[in-house]
């Protein structure tokens, strides 16, 4: 017989006593049909990526199927009456995976076994002190120039735009290289 996964999202508002009891539901049907669940596992209420039918979140239930197609046909049916399931979705499959889904395994290195939520600290890089604080003056980059050091360029050249007089008040020089005020004083003396 063919391989199938099926997955389905039940309302976040029924317990998870009652997704066993649509689980079950599934079951029945399957084997009445002639097929059996070979595996099931709760993923849980988790949140869904977007609103479905004005839900945020909602349960998840995963089966590995061994059944005739129209076994399957007749499970989708029943999904697609139901109320409570809000969406579905089954494949099939070569082979049936015997390892527990990576959503359901532990991802937690803490003391509790319920695994770290990626806080602050969490990823710490080597160049830190171990309590989640950078060396002083140590980056990425190298040492990091004082302020005041990167400052002296730019003031000198604040500096020497100030010490310019401004064009109005620069000596106008004529076609024979004399400027105007030398070529002025010159005329006075001489008469």
């Amino acid at each position: 017989m063919p391989l199938y996964e099926s997955t389905f999202i039940a309302r976040p508002d029924i317990s998870s006593q009652q997704v066993d009891g649509l689980a079950e539901q599934f079951r029945e049907i399957l084997t009445e049909a002639g097929g059996e669940i070979a595996k099931t596992e709760y993923w849980g209420l988790r949140s869904l990526a977007y609103r479905i039918k004005k839900n945020r979140k909602g349960h998840y239930y995963f089966m590995n199927i061994d059944a005739p197609p129209e076994a399957i046909d007749a499970m989708e049916r029943t999904m697609r009456i139901n109320e409570d399931v809000i969406r579905y979705l089954t494949v099939r499959v070569d082979e049936h995976d015997p390892n527990p889904a990576p959503l359901t395994q532990s991802r937690g290195r803490g003391r509790d076994g319920r695994g770290g939520r990626g806080g602050r600290w969490e990823g710490r890089r080597r160049d830190d002190d171990g309590e989640g604080r950078r060396r002083e003056g140590e980056g990425e980059r190298g040492e990091r120039p004082k302020r005041e050091d990167a400052a002296p360029a730019a003031d000198a050249a604040a500096k020497e735009a100030a010490s310019e007089p401004p064009a109005s008040e620069a000596p106008v020089s004529d076609a024979a290289g004399e400027s105007a005020a030398d070529s002025g004083a010159e005329e006075k003396s001489d008469g």
